[in-house]
């Protein structure tokens, strides 16, 4: 008997900026930039990376490929990206 599947994309039902947040917090805490990278990728499919692209001057497949599963984006790709999409990088003192 087989077992038919369908395959899930978080981009499509993580449409909540607040819950974006909290993914992008939770990546963050997992210390592991391929991590960080896939979850600023579904935050970024969610917002649209059509449009990301066209914000950024980034081609949308440098784009998939900067925040795919093996992604490393480059840090003049993030601080492009991260106002795009309405995210904000914040350094604090660790406790």
């Amino acid at each position: 008997m087989a077992i038919n599947l369908t395959s899930f994309d978080a981009a499509e039902h993580l449409t909540d900026p607040a819950d974006q947040a909290d993914l992008l917090a939770e990546a963050v805490a997992s210390g592991d930039p391929h991590i960080v990278a896939r979850a600023i990728g579904v935050v970024a499919r969610a917002r649209g990376m059509s449009a990301v692209a066209d914000s950024t001057g980034i081609a949308r497949q440098a784009l998939y490929r900067s925040f795919g599963d093996e992604g490393n984006p480059t840090l003049d790709t993030l601080l492009k990206v991260l106002p795009v999409l309405g995210i904000q990088m914040r350094f604090e003192i660790a406790a």
